[in-house]
């Protein structure tokens, strides 16, 4: 019995199918690295630093008014395209509200489809 010849895959296929995977693992590495930035329950989960953004205020496309918590210390900082910039040290510490709290999925869904929850 002669054994049946079979093929070596090309090349240029074994090559392609490899740039592929590695395209396709790229673009799922940037594309959860965007939703990680644009969620806000999630930013929560990075390690804290002891540094903390109390409020952000935008005042033009590039401009933005920022107080940061720096251990007991607020810090008022102006950023835009020239760079950051310490604009003055609060002696008073602004008060720190609590992150507003999502609504349930299920009020929400409840919402969409238009029924009141008792």
């Amino acid at each position: 019995m002669k054994p049946a010849h079979v093929d070596a895959p090309s090349a240029a296929g074994t090559i392609g199918g490899t740039l592929f995977a590695l395209a396709l693992v790229l673009g799922l590495i940037f594309a959860l690295a965007w939703l990680v930035r644009r969620m806000p329950g999630l930013a929560g989960m990075r390690g804290g630093s002891g540094l903390r953004v109390v409020a952000s205020l935008a005042l033009g496309t590039r401009e933005r008014l920022v107080v940061v918590e720096v251990g007991q210390t607020q810090l008022l900082l102006g950023t835009g395209a020239a760079g950051t910039r310490l604009l003055h040290t609060l002696e008073t510490p602004l008060p720190v509200e609590p992150p507003p709290q999502a609504p349930a999925f299920a009020q929400l869904l409840a919402q969409r489809l238009g029924k009141t929850s008792s």
